[in-house]
């Protein structure tokens, strides 16, 4: 387990950040009176999350490989930083969904229903806790997984 201490740390650490985030974009009223505007200002999250595994890797790279750190060993530290965020991602939706915004479901399902986006039927299966919990989790492996490949590239040192 100390083998992997750094990694835990930054799969928590994500976790946290990624629910600051949410508080952000609720303050900020994206999940109620500008919800319009959220599928465009979430995405940004994506730069916070390549920020996360760039200082997680030069962390790893300083702090266990002595400086040094190629390829592969990046790829696999981000690897297992994602299996960790992987494994947090549904208590951070549900802690989402329950605490931080709990009336972003019903504000979204009206919100698509009456800008014509989807059907009430449509718009009730995707934007629940158990869907968003599923998209979530497989999203998460696959995310983390091409962020590693590339953040590892640029933190490799010989």
């Amino acid at each position: 387990m100390k083998k992997f201490a750094i990694e835990i740390k930054w799969a928590i650490l994500f976790a946290v950040i990624s629910l600051v985030w949410m508080l952000g974009e609720r303050v900020a009223g994206l999940h109620d009176e500008n919800i319009e505007h959220h599928a465009v200002f979430t995405n940004f999250f994506m730069v916070v999350a390549i920020a996360v595994y760039v200082v997680a890797l030069l962390d790893k790279r300083k702090n266990s490989f002595g400086g040094k750190m190629n390829w592969i060993q990046g790829f696999i530290s981000g690897l297992i930083i994602t299996l960790g965020v992987t494994i947090l991602t549904p208590l951070t939706q549900y802690i989402t969904s329950t605490l931080i915004t709990p009336d972003y479901f019903a504000n979204m399902i009206a919100y698509t229903v009456e800008s014509g986006q989807k059907s009430l039927e449509e718009a009730e299966a995707y934007f629940n806790l158990k869907s968003y919990m599923i998209q979530s989790t497989v999203f998460a492996p696959v995310a983390g997984l091409i962020t590693s490949a590339i953040v590892a590239i640029f933190t490799r040192k010989k």
